[in-house]
């Protein structure tokens, strides 16, 4: 029957769709699990509402005439619309007929979720909930990869927040069926953003891991808490092995490294503040900054700003982090982290901590790392690598020496979210030296950390955490590593980069483009600004850059409507707002850059 109104509904006249859908919802049972289209989405949300008014027939004979003249318009026989209204008729006897008999229900439209698991009787239900949960995913997911298909369908928040095709953020006092539950999960992945798409380029984060998506789903079915050995033994264990690996590719001995994950790069990066700032000073635990003198933290211009927020947070100040310049390719100068950390302490400063990054987040730049570590080890400060970004790069043999001196650190964030395409979240901090995440975090709170269990109570790790629930983010890791190996990953990494390098060539090679250094790429990231007809004769100067200024955000907003693919731009520093292309989904082609190259033209030509 949803074949049958949906191939009238193609011929229908835009205002008969909610006439034709109300008699569809009197004559009919609709099969909406097998919703192939936006369009049939309407028609769901119509007869749900066509229901909800008490599938009141006003107004519907007089539109049988039309109804039936459609119908001679299609490959349907008028004996579909006679035996779907019988089947209409019988749609609560199946209902009960399928909670007696464990049969998998057809429709769920008078099923709710007490009906479901752990209800007695619940099993085929849950099992068909389930399945046509999962055929709503594999849609989508099959979906991401089509180059056909959107990226996005962009609607302002006022239109989400008001209702979008019957699409409702609002909460109800009563519970809605499990059709309505699945329409709204179809809804919310429409309304979305394809981040699994080959023509998304927008953030760090991008594409879809089928296994590491596997790994999510059976960690929420899982449900339990990475703090105890008791509740999470398996997943316990699973980081530390984790741990220990990322260790010995950084350069560690697994024997006296740390580490945990946490959620996001932000939060890894706090971490290394705080536990630098209990190295040095383990009495903060207890009296807090007072007791501590001025402290100084160091990181680039170019560097994340957690580092700053994370100084903020902890009671330090943001004030207290100074900024070392960069050079032209966004790296930081040691001369100038030298000269800073000695204006520091002429100024009363303790300087105690500096933040290196492998991989930062506009430029994708490198800091020198060795020298860097030179520059700690003379004056006895922490060096922390922020390698969230740029950690991937330790997986391939081709790129890893781009971060030579890492195994000098005392502490490194990397995210495998990012180049490693792990869903997210799933970011580790790693600590060189073992027992400093326990002493600065442990409280023991005894009705979880009894130290007289059964076991060896060292694997109740959730002390060292700031947090006490913590998600098995390292489970997907774990089976995605099972599935690729190191080599998978690298090879991964490799071609990520080679998009990169690909993409770097065609912008030297037109007129059209300008790109804002002219290094070639270390990491994935591109950045450039392309050049409407209208700028491309006028002089640098501030004319120009207030013109240019504007051209991004213009071409974003009509990239984000059209919903062919998405890239970001921002400016920094002198330079006006530009694009920062990254690649971090295998998915992406050569072919996907040729058209990223193109549709921006397309989109800026007239301005």
């Amino acid at each position: 029957m949803l074949h049958f109104v949906s191939a009238v509904g193609s011929l229908a006249k835009p205002g008969e769709w909610m006439h034709l859908c109300l008699l569809a919802s009197v004559t009919g049972k609709m099969r909406w699990r097998e919703t192939k289209d936006f369009r049939n989405m309407q028609i769901k949300r119509s007869i749900s509402l066509a229901m909800q008014c008490g599938r009141s027939e006003k107004g519907v004979p007089a539109l049988e005439r039309r109804f039936l003249h459609l119908l001679t318009q299609t490959n349907y026989e008028k004996t579909d619309i006679i035996s779907a209204t019988s089947a209409g008729k019988e749609k609560q006897q199946v209902s009960v007929a399928v909670r007696g008999n464990g049969q998998t229900p057809d429709d769920f439209s008078s099923i709710y979720s007490k009906d479901l698991l752990p209800a007695a009787g619940g099993e085929e239900m849950t099992r068909g909930f389930l399945q046509e949960l999962v055929h709503i995913l594999l849609t989508y997911i099959s979906k991401s990869s089509q180059r056909s298909s959107k990226v996005l369908d962009f609607h302002h928040p006022h239109q989400l927040r008001e209702g979008l095709d019957g699409f409702s953020l609002e909460l109800p006092d009563q519970p809605e069926n499990l059709e309505q539950i699945l329409v709204d999960c179809r809804d919310t992945l429409k309304y979305g953003v394809r981040t699994g798409h080959p023509r998304f380029f927008n953030q760090l984060s991008s594409g879809l891991d089928v296994i590491g998506v596997a790994g999510e789903w059976l960690t929420s079915v899982a449900n339990t808490n990475m703090f105890t050995y008791e509740v999470s033994p398996v997943f316990i264990l699973m980081e530390e092995f984790l741990l220990k690996k990322m260790q010995s590719i950084v350069g560690w001995s697994a024997d006296v490294g740390d580490g945990i994950f946490c959620p996001g790069g932000t939060i890894s990066n706090l971490y290394s503040i705080l536990v630098a700032r209990y190295h040095f000073y383990p009495e903060v635990k207890t009296k807090g900054m007072a007791a501590l003198p001025r402290l100084a933290l160091f990181t680039s211009e170019h560097s994340h700003y957690s580092v700053k927020k994370s100084a903020s947070v902890l009671g330090m100040g943001s004030e207290n982090v100074f900024v070392v310049k960069c050079d032209e390719r966004g790296k930081m100068i040691p001369a100038d982290l030298e000269s800073s950390i000695v204006a520091a302490k002429e100024k009363g400063f303790v300087p105690f901590y500096v933040n290196a990054t492998a991989g930062t987040t506009v430029y994708g730049a490198f800091d020198p790392l060795n020298a860097i570590a030179d520059i700690c080890h003379r004056h006895t400060l922490w060096m922390h690598v922020d390698a969230a970004w740029g950690g991937g790069l330790l997986m391939s043999d081709r790129h890893r020496m781009k971060l030579q001196g890492i195994e000098r650190a005392w502490s490194v964030t990397w995210n495998p979210h990012k180049m490693m395409g792990v869903p997210l979240q799933c970011s580790a901090i790693l600590i060189k030296k073992r027992g400093l995440l326990q002493g600065c975090n442990e409280i023991g709170a005894t009705y979880l950390f009894q130290t007289d269990k059964h076991y060896d109570v060292n694997y109740d790790t959730g002390d060292k955490s700031i947090q006490c629930g913590r998600h098995q983010d390292v489970f997907k890791l774990w089976l995605m590593w099972k599935a690729k190996g190191s080599q998978g990953f690298g090879s991964q990494v490799n071609k990520c980069l080679e998009n990169a390098e690909y993409l770097y060539d065609q912008l030297q090679r037109r007129t059209d483009f300008e790109l804002v250094f002219k290094h070639k790429p270390e990491h994935s990231n591109v950045c450039f600004w392309y050049l409407p007809p209208s700028l491309r004769g006028l002089q640098p100067g501030p004319d120009r850059d207030m013109r240019l200024h504007q051209v991004a955000p213009q071409i974003k907003g009509r990239m984000m409507e059209k919903g062919s693919l998405l890239i970001g731009y921002q400016p920094l520093g002198d330079k006006v707002n530009f694009f920062r292309c990254v690649f971090s989904n295998p998915a992406t082609q050569q072919e996907d850059i040729d058209f990223l190259l193109e549709e921006i033209a397309q989109l800026g030509e007239d301005l």
